[in-house]
């Protein structure tokens, strides 16, 4: 469990098209087999220590005749940032994916002293 002072809390959202491949004819949409693709999330200042990052599909288009697979996670958190990264395999073939993010974490206060 993360203990946070709620005097110090950042809470952080966002929103990200990760590709839409049905236009492009890209590997998501014609592909088979192990297919993945990564977005690199810069929070615009830093966190005091890694946050807490949750991640949710906000938009699914794919195609109904083949087997629906997704695995949409957070990768490598750090104060600065993350990896918003999605991943398919089989048959599937998807369109497009737009993923949602919030990050909580812990944020520098005016309070804080840093001694060397």
């Amino acid at each position: 469990m993360k203990r946070i002072s709620a005097s110090s809390l950042g809470i952080l959202q966002g929103s990200r098209v990760l590709f839409s491949d049905f236009a492009t004819d890209g590997v998501m949409w014609t592909g088979n087999g192990d297919r993945e693709s990564r977005f690199h999330v810069a929070f615009p200042e830093p966190f005091r220590a890694p946050p807490a990052v949750m991640v949710g599909i906000s938009l699914w288009d794919m195609d109904h005749r083949t087997n629906m697979r997704a695995d949409l996670t957070a990768e490598n958190i750090t104060e600065t940032g993350f990896q918003l990264v999605f991943r398919t395999w089989g048959d599937t073939r998807i369109a497009r994916i737009r993923a949602d993010w919030t990050a909580l974490g812990p944020l520098r206060d005016e309070d804080d002293w840093d001694i060397d």
